[in-house]
């Protein structure tokens, strides 16, 4: 009996057990279940973040227009558009939403001041296919999108 046990352990066994195989698929699978969600949430805020520069950029571009073009007099309807900017060459003609990929519309796309002195309200970004949002001018400034604040209960 003891020469059997001492052959069996001389014995190289190669290979994995059944259950040492499915000890790593149900740990794959528990890594899996996280990861996913995680990796989908960042690609939707670097999508939003994307959006937010974008809103900036016309935003600063029409600063310069209202300084250059309109001698830094804001108008009185207190907002400009995309159109007006990209036709006096402040922005190209060819920009894009980069969430949806698709071309921002000139007309629907809106910097909202509150007063003629200037003061940012929001930025309106709207494609060709109207889809977009409106950043408040906080989150312009800031460069990023605030966060609904959660209700209490929910």
């Amino acid at each position: 009996m003891q020469a059997a046990i001492l052959k069996r352990l001389n014995k190289e066994e190669k290979g994995f057990t059944l259950i040492e195989l499915l000890a790593v698929i149900v740990i794959l699978a528990v890594i899996a279940a996280i990861a996913i969600p995680l990796i989908g949430n960042i690609i939707n805020k670097s999508k939003s973040d994307s959006d937010v520069a974008t809103a900036r950029q016309i935003y600063d571009a029409s600063r310069m227009y209202v300084t250059s073009e309109l001698n830094n007099v804001y108008p009185e309807s207190k907002s400009i558009t995309l159109g007006e900017i990209q036709g006096k060459g402040y922005l190209d003609k060819e920009l894009l939403l980069p969430s949806t990929k698709n071309k921002l519309d000139g007309t629907k796309t809106v910097i909202t001041y509150s007063d003629t002195v200037g003061t940012l309200t929001s930025v309106t970004l709207k494609d060709s296919t109207d889809k977009g949002d409106t950043y408040l001018a906080s989150e312009v400034l800031k460069g990023k999108k605030e966060s609904p604040t959660p209700t209490p209960g929910s």
